[in-house]
């Protein structure tokens, strides 16, 4: 039977589906997404598929991968949907199609316990701090357990958690082969168990990080696998530009100072002065932070010195950096054999002195530099996109397994049946391109709703306008209300304006980003819900607009705050601009329209996860109703019913407050 056959009769209505999902029913979309998948991994090539919310794209690509025998490597952009595919579709998945291969999991080293660092972690900790003592302990104690050392399986352990760092190694901090527990070390097992799977499930992060630096083990995996599938690919661009460039910043330089000052008094005390050599790394990095001044954002960095500095000063600022990465490099290398530590510490001094170098030198072509202002400075060098490294990196290179094959797949890839936007983005022009709609019946089931009387975004009383409107949305529907807004800015105010409009007694409980996980406030506002409780609204930014899934009457008015426009004095945006620009092309037509439309997309496909699903849409920028590229973004929303007046918009949310008429049973299959 060719793989095409097996894949057709797996989605077939009485194929073996049928007893992985309840009611199954099969999706011409789905199936049809499943056999091009087929007949790529068959053939080779690359196929680049945009499969609209509701089509069970993960479904339609695993199956296909599961069922080809050959070996698979399956990249994601966040870790929560690697562990889905890995604890949850793919075992699923065997068991329903009787077949066994071998999976393994791989993520960065960040995300995994480093037993050497642990043992030394109870002496770094303050003896007050016992909070971070208390985790500490939950961390010895399952690491006696733990098989795989994934510190995901500390479900409650906080991602910011001071402990993290001291339980984690970096690729500065490691200490390799000559580690005393290399051996027994979750890294290296979780890259052997990699390099001996059929399948293999890993990041977009992780997958670029190794093409730059090849330290991960992706780079010697790659050449062995028979195809790639990457899933979300939407975020492929920005996420290789990010790991694709070099960095240095004043958070690399403080952990290199205080890991001189604990390795050095350990194994070295006495051999140089290390105290002075501490307190130059630390005075250069207060120099380097001063060069940030106190505004935080990105400055531009276009010639000699940072946008706001004399070359002058910048060289000044430059000069102490390296006079003191040297002095302590030239002290590291008279004891650098003393100890695996010393011997890193030594190797970890000369690469922040070249990294540090490469902002002296002029920017590359085809590269921006910025410098990154905060809590921290950080300095970046960075590629415009990544259509060089896919072409001359990635899909190109000869492999002894033959012809790859490359499937690039996600919900919004862009606002164009072309997709061209993502294709030259990534490098990947005469890919073969399929778009498979969503099977949900967007008119009867959302509404869009642009209010004419909104004040104009840039208008200092919008944020106050959007509020109200809010606040009189969520009223009506007992909450059921999410907020995405295109700055942090704008969703701390809106956050305060409704708390200040329901006051402590209102009922109404809003949650704001930021104020505790990301995984417990979209668990709180779908509880509020089931459980009757406190009616809710969650307001947003950043990544809510994205990978997070609502279903049912939990979610029923989603509001946008503004077009998600890319902020014009980004770095990386006007170098993009000036690129397009010196090519003859329309920065804001080929850049800013499409960014903002492919943004818009994202954020709208939260409002609408199942066939049962009813919502209203409301974008709260006449922008929408009054300029000539509004076209090209309502296009790239899915076909919702327009509501043209305030009374069609109360209407329509009164109409949510009555039963639904849509029968569950016939549209339970979520995959």
């Amino acid at each position: 039977m060719s793989l095409r056959d097996a894949v057709e009769r797996a989605f077939a209505a009485d194929g073996p589906l049928r007893n992985a999902v309840d009611a199954y029913v099969p999706r011409p979309g789905q199936t049809q997404m499943a056999l091009e998948v087929a007949s790529t991994l068959d053939e080779g090539g690359v196929l680049v598929v945009e499969a609209g919310t509701g089509v069970g794209k993960t479904f339609a690509y695993l199956i296909p991968a599961l069922l080809s025998g050959e070996r698979v490597l399956l990249s994601t952009a966040t870790k929560a949907l690697q562990d889905q595919l890995f604890q949850r579709d793919i075992p699923r998945l065997m068991a329903v199609l009787g077949i066994a291969v071998r999976v393994a999991l791989l993520k960065g080293r960040g995300s995994y316990l480093c037993l050497h660092r642990m043992a030394q972690a109870r002496d770094a900790l303050p003896a007050r701090d016992m909070r971070s003592i208390q985790s500490l302990a939950q961390v010895e104690l399952w690491a006696q357990t733990t098989r795989f050392g994934d510190l995901a399986e500390l479900v409650h352990l906080e991602d910011g958690s001071p402990v993290i760092p001291l339980v984690t190694s970096t690729r500065d901090n490691c200490l390799g082969a000559k580690c005393p527990q290399a051996q027994a070390c979750h890294v290296n097992l979780a890259r052997r168990e990699a390099m001996a799977a059929d399948v293999v499930v890993v990041n977009h992060h992780l997958f670029f990080a190794d093409l730059n630096v090849r330290e991960s083990g992706v780079a010697e995996l790659l050449p062995t696998v028979r195809s790639v599938v990457f899933d979300e690919a939407h975020q492929l661009s920005e996420i290789g530009v990010q790991f694709m460039g070099q960095q240095f910043s004043t958070g690399q330089l403080a952990s290199f100072s205080t890991e001189l000052f604990k390795v050095s008094q350990q194994h070295a005390r006495g051999f140089a002065p290390w105290d002075e050599l501490v307190h130059e790394l630390q005075r250069a990095g207060q120099a380097l932070h001063a060069a940030g001044g106190a505004r935080a954002g990105r400055r531009r960095w276009r010639g000699a010195a940072p946008e706001g500095m004399e070359p002058a000063e910048w060289e000044a600022v430059v000069c102490l950096l390296r006079d003191a990465l040297v002095g302590g490099q030239q002290a590291l290398a008279v004891v650098a054999e003393v100890s695996p530590e010393l011997s890193a510490l030594h190797a970890r001094a000369q690469h922040l002195t070249r990294s540090l170098e490469l902002f002296w030198a002029p920017v590359d072509p085809g590269y921006v530099r910025w410098m990154d202002t905060g809590n921290q400075v950080r300095l970046v060098h960075s590629p415009l996109d990544i259509a060089d490294t896919m072409r001359d990196r990635v899909l190109n290179p000869e492999s002894p397994t033959g012809r790859k094959s490359w499937i690039f797949t996600s919900a919004t890839l862009g606002h164009d049946a072309s997709l061209g936007w993502f294709l030259q983005s990534c490098g990947l022009e005469g890919a073969c391109v399929l778009q498979v709609p969503s099977p949900f019946d967007y008119p009867s089931q959302a509404a869009l709703y642009i209010p004419q009387d909104m004040p104009k975004p840039g208008d200092v009383a919008h944020t106050q306008a959007v509020a109200q409107l809010v606040a009189e949305g969520a009223h009506m529907l007992g909450g059921r209300t999410m907020v995405l807004t295109t700055t942090l800015r704008a969703m701390r105010s809106i956050g305060e304006a409704l708390r200040d409009i329901f006051g402590l007694a209102g009922g109404m409980d809003v949650l704001v980003q930021g104020e505790a996980s990301k995984r417990e406030l979209v668990e709180r506002f779908c509880q509020a819900e089931r459980a009757g409780g406190a009616a809710c609204i969650l307001v947003a930014s950043a990544s809510f607009w994205e990978g997070i899934d609502i279903p049912g009457e939990a979610l029923q008015l989603l509001v946008i705050d503004k077009l998600p426009f890319a902020p014009p004095d980004d770095p990386l945006v006007q170098a993009r601009s000036d690129q397009l620009e010196a090519s003859g092309r329309s920065p804001f037509k080929d850049l800013h329209v499409p960014q903002a439309a492919v943004a818009l997309k994202q954020g709208a496909g939260r409002l609408i996860r199942r066939e049962t699903d009813r919502g209203i849409l409301v974008v709260c920028d006449v922008r929408l109703r009054q300029m000539g590229y509004a076209k090209k973004l309502l296009a790239a929303l899915p076909p919702m019913r327009r509501l043209d007046s305030k009374d069609q918009w109360l209407e329509a949310l009164t109409d949510l407050t009555r039963p639904s008429t849509m029968d569950p049973q016939r549209f339970s299959n979520p995959w």
